[in-house]
This record gives structure tokens, sequence and C-alpha cells, in this order.
């Protein structure tokens, strides 16, 4: 428990049951809205994600799914409601989001490599940067986790040398060393050219068997129904499924859900 405090505190932000909601729930998203001038992206959205959970969020293009979880570190502010991470309130403006979010791991569609450093140093630098850690340290644990995601040999090329599914790989790996509490993927596979997509979701599949708490924004219906243990289906920025995958699969109960599911499942 007194680890749990010491993390929330160093956040400065807003703590809730001394620690006690991190030990279960590491995501709490409360009637959270959230407009672009006049128009409404998300509207009374509420889930919760428990550690260990795998979510995967989906839905159709433009039903807010990405906005959403881009609002949980913070990358998005919001009008209305809470979010909490680890008891941390992410909307407080007295909580130092750049902390929080090198605790909460984002793998983004398009990789967001630094292009002018080696591989290597994509991993190290936010670790010195952002966590402090002394240079040794940070390359044992950048090749740590290349080593796990299969990308050794590649630790001294740019960027620009690999392959799509290689540089995703690379961005989970670089979010992975800076040791998240949660990992947050924003359509991890949609830029990669189909034969590079199974690359990137084993690496993920081994997460889920790792015991990673991850909400995932993804159209790949075959990795949810594999590995997620709760759907959050979405539509014209409402949560309008909220079940376990089971349920969602076997007999989601909402029109639209159906509909979704019958386009998906038939393609």
């Amino acid at each position: 428990m007194n680890t749990a405090k010491t993390f929330i505190n160093d956040f400065g932000g807003l703590v809730t049951n001394s620690g006690h909601a991190s030990s279960e729930m590491v995501v709490e998203i409360d009637s959270v809205s959230k407009w672009y001038g006049d128009f409404q992206v998300l509207t009374d959205c509420t889930a919760h994600v428990h550690k260990g959970d795998v979510v995967v969020v989906c839905g159709p293009s433009g039903s807010g799914k990405s906005t959403l979880i881009k609002t949980v570190n913070g990358l998005e502010p919001f009008q209305k409601g809470n979010i909490m991470v680890n008891g941390i309130s992410v909307g407080d403006p007295k909580t130092n989001l750049p902390k929080l979010r090198s605790r909460v791991g984002m793998v983004f569609q398009h990789f967001e490599l630094f292009p002018h450093l080696t591989i290597i140093d994509n991993l190290m630098v936010a670790q010195i940067k952002v966590l402090g850690r002394k240079e040794v340290e940070a390359k044992q644990k950048g090749m740590a986790y290349l080593d796990r995601v299969g990308l050794t040999v590649q630790a001294n090329k740019y960027p620009a040398e690999l392959s799509g599914g290689q540089q995703q790989r690379v961005a989970i790996a670089r979010a992975l060393a800076m040791d998240p509490i949660a990992m947050l993927f924003d359509e991890p596979t949609s830029a990669l050219d189909p034969e590079m997509i199974q690359e990137v979701l084993d690496v993920m599949v081994e997460l889920t068997r790792d015991g990673m708490t991850m909400m995932c924004v993804t159209h790949e219906m075959g990795f949810a129904s594999q590995v997620a243990n709760r759907i959050i289906f979405m539509d014209e920025g409402h949560i309008v499924e909220n079940c376990s995958k089971d349920e969602f699969f076997e007999g989601a109960k909402s029109e639209r859900a159906q509909q979704f599911l019958s386009k998906i499942l038939n393609h």
C-alpha cells in the first residue's frame, strides 16, 4: 500500500482512497463528455478497467474510439466528467500529466518514432530524460525489450530502415521500457500492410499473457475475440455496449452493434 501511495503522490494530483483503487482499478472513466467547438464527440462515457483487463474499444469510423482512449492519459482534454488512472485525476490541473503519461504506455497508429535517432536511442531517450535513468541502465533495459519483440539485431539502425511492422514493434518496446502500469493502443495495425499485421498482434498477445493491463482501439475482431476479456462498442460518441467478450460476440444487445458485427465478421 505504501508503494501505491508513493506513486500516486509523485504526480501531485488528486488522490482517492489512499491508494486502495490502484490495487484493483487502473482506469475509471466516469460520465466523460467532450466537444470540439459545438460538435460533441464524446457523450456521457463511463467505463472501468481493472488490473489485468484487456479491453478492446471498437466501432465504426468517427465513433469517438481514438478520442476516448486519448482522454485516458490527457492527450485529449475533456470538458465534463472524471477520469482516474491508478487513483490520479487526469483532469485535475495539478496533476503532472507528462509524468502520468510516462507510466501509461501509448502506441499510436503511425509509430511516432524519432527518425533521426537509432532504434536503441529511441528506446533510451525517454528513460533518461523522464525517468532519470543512467545511460547504461536505459540501454540494458532497451535491449531487453528489443529482444522481447524480436528486434535486437536492428538496434543500431534508423526507423526508415525498418518495415512498418518492425517500427510498430519498436514503438511497443519503447513504451514497455518505461515500466507502464497499463498500455493504450490506438489502432496499432491500421497503417500496416496486411502481412505485417500479425507480427504486431503476436507481440500484443504475449503482453496479455503476461497480465499487462491494456486498452486497445482496433478493427481486428479476430484479435479481440482471441485475447480481450471486455469489449467497449462505440457509436456516435456513445458507449453503446460495455460487456464481456462472450456477451458481445454471442449476443450483442444493441441493434447497432449487431449491424457492425454482421459486416465485420462476414468480411
